[in-house]
C-alpha cells in the first residue's frame, strides 16, 4: 500500500524509510506495483484494438439463456419462456429483454466445450486450455499473452486490467493467470482500498522523483540477491509505476463520477457485495471497463455473479441474475457502438461450462461440462447470428463444436496477434498461444 506522508520515525524530509519502500506498493496480492507492469516493449505500436471479457463465475445454463428448449419434457426445459429479438428467427430467454432488442450487434454461442472435468476454475475462460499438464510456470492468460506481445497503448495505463475482486472460492476472482510470463505481465488490480494510492496525496513529482532514485537502488539490492531472474526489468517497471503515479489517466478512468448522469443510470449499480463465494453483481464494472479501454487498457477481465445453482435455479436466475446481466452487458456493448468503438472492442461474456438438461430434486441444475454457451459482441464481428446448436434437450451437441480455445485464437486475431506465434516457458521451450485451433469463421 502507497503510504507517501504520515509516519512517525522520519528521515530529514518528513518521510519513513518503510514509506520509501512502499512507494508504487499498489494492493496486487502483496505485490507492488511495480511487480505488475512493464514497460513499452513495442514503442510506436498504437493499435487501438482491445478486448473485454466477462466472466460469468461458477457457470450459467446454457439452455436458461441463449437455447431455451421448448420441445423438451418439463424436466428438461424448465419454465423460462423464449422471446423473439430484433434479429427474426432469433430466440433468448425471457429475462433478457435489453440484449434482444439488441441481438444484431450479438452473436450467441449455443455449443462451447472443452472444460475438462466440470470443476469451477475460471482458467480455462482465460487461457483456452486445461490445467492440466501445463508447461513450467503454467499456462499464462489471455491478458497477460497481450501484455507480452504488445505492451501498453499508454505508459500511464497497464495493458491488462482484472476488475474482479477477491472472492470466497479464490478461482472466481482471478483475473487471470500470467503463468510463465512472470509477475510483470500480471493484472493490474484496482479494486479495493489499493485505489486510494494511485493519489500522491500532497506530494509533488519532483519530490517522488527523489524518492524513485532510492527505490531504484534498493531494487539493485533485491536483484543482486535474487537467483531466479524474477526481478530482472524492475527498472523499466519502476519507471512505469512512477508514469502512472504522477498521471491522472488512470485514476480519471476509474472515477466513474466523470460519466453524465444519464450513462451512469443506464448501466446501473447492481450490487457491489460478493454474492456468496462468488463475484459482485456490480454493473458500475462494465462502465469502468469501458472507461478503462478508452484510457489505454489493451485487455479488460471481470467477473460477474456466482451462477452455480444447484437449487432453486429459476428463481435464482430470474430474480438476482438474469437482469442486471442483461442491463450491464447489453449498455456495455450499445455504449461502444454509440461512441464509435465497436470495431476495435471485441466483449466476450461466458461462464466455464454448462448445466445439466435434467432438473434435479432441488430445482437446480448441476454441473455440465459436455456443452455450454456464450455471447461475443463487437471486433467487427459478423453479429446478429448464432453460431451451433445442440439437440432438442440440450446435452449434446449437434453442429458447429466451438471449443474455448477457438474463441481465444478469434481474440488474439482481432488484436493482430500471429498464432504461430511462440512465447518461451520457464524451461526454456517454446509455446505457442494458442494449440492447434483457428478463429471462428463465421464472424468474418
Amino acid at each position: 500500500m502507497l503510504n507517501i506522508l504520515g509516519s512517525k520515525k522520519t528521515l530529514c524530509d518528513g518521510m519513513t524509510r518503510r514509506d520509501m519502500l512502499k512507494v508504487g506498493a499498489l494492493s496486487v496480492g502483496g505485490l507492488s506495483l511495480t511487480d505488475v507492469l512493464r514497460a513499452d516493449q513495442v514503442a510506436g505500436r498504437k493499435s487501438q484494438k482491445s478486448i473485454i471479457m466477462v466472466y460469468m463465475c461458477g457457470a450459467p445454463g446454457h439452455q436458461d439463456m441463449y437455447d431455451l428448449k421448448m420441445n423438451a419434457p418439463t424436466e428438461i426445459r424448465g419454465e423460462f419462456r423464449p422471446i423473439p429479438t430484433n434479429v427474426p428467427g432469433i430466440e433468448i430467454c425471457e429475462h433478457m429483454p435489453r440484449m434482444a432488442a439488441i441481438m444484431d450487434k450479438l452473436v450467441p454461442l449455443r455449443s462451447v466445450y472443452g472444460s475438462p472435468d466440470g470443476d469451477h476454475d475460471s482458467f480455462i475462460c482465460y487461457t483456452g486450455r486445461s490445467k492440466r499438464q501445463q508447461p513450467p510456470g503454467g499456462w499464462p492468460s489471455v491478458g497477460s499473452t497481450v501484455s507480452k506481445l504488445l505492451g501498453s497503448r499508454s505508459r500511464a495505463v497497464p495493458p491488462f486490467v482484472g476488475l474482479s475482486p477477491d472472492t470466497g472460492h479464490p478461482p472466481y476472482g482471478s483475473p487471470g493467470l500470467p503463468g510463465y510470463l512472470g509477475i510483470s505481465h500480471a493484472a493490474f488490480r484496482p479494486s479495493g482500498p489499493g485505489r486510494a494510492d494511485m493519489v500522491l496525496n500532497g506530494i509533488d513529482a519532483a519530490r517522488l522523483n527523489d524518492r524513485q532514485q532510492l527505490l531504484a537502488s534498493v531494487d539493485q539490492i533485491r536483484r543482486d540477491v535474487d537467483g531466479t531472474g524474477t526481478m530482472s526489468g524492475m527498472d523499466s517497471l519502476s519507471r512505469q509505476a512512477f508514469e502512472i503515479l504522477t498521471s491522472s489517466k488512470l485514476v480519471d478512468a476509474l472515477d466513474l463520477s466523470k460519466e453524465d448522469t444519464a450513462t451512469r443510470e443506464r448501466y446501473g449499480k447492481g450490487d457491489s457485495n460478493n454474492f456468496g463465494d462468488g463475484a459482485p453483481r456490480n454493473l458500475e464494472h462494465f462502465l469502468m471497463a469501458r472507461r478503462l479501454i478508452e484510457a489505454g487498457a489493451r485487455v479488460v477481465t471481470l467477473n460477474f455473479g456466482r451462477w452455480d445453482f444447484h437449487s432453486d435455479n429459476f428463481n435464482g436466475m430470474k430474480n438476482t441474475h438474469l437482469p442486471p446481466f442483461d442491463q450491464g452487458l447489453s449498455a456495455l456493448i450499445e455504449d461502444l457502438h454509440a461512441r464509435g468503438m465497436a470495431d476495435d472492442v471485441m466483449v466476450v461474456a461466458w461462464g466455464e461450462f454448462g448445466r445439466t438438461p435434467r432438473i434435479n430434486a432441488e430445482a437446480g441444475r448441476d454441473h455440465w461440462p459436455q456443452v455450454g454457451g456464450g455471447v461475443l459482441a463487437g471486433g467487427g464481428i459478423r453479429a446478429g447470428q448464432v453460431i451451433g446448436s445442440t439437440d432438442r434437450l440440450g446435452a449434446e451437441i449437434v453442429d458447429r463444436p466451438i471449443h474455448f480455445a477457438e474463441v481465444i485464437a478469434t481474440l488474439y486475431r482481432h488484436l493482430g496477434i500471429d498464432l504461430e506465434t511462440k512465447l518461451n516457458d520457464l524451461a526454456g521451450r517454446p509455446q505457442y498461444v494458442v494449440d492447434g485451433k483457428k478463429p471462428l469463421p463465421e464472424l468474418i
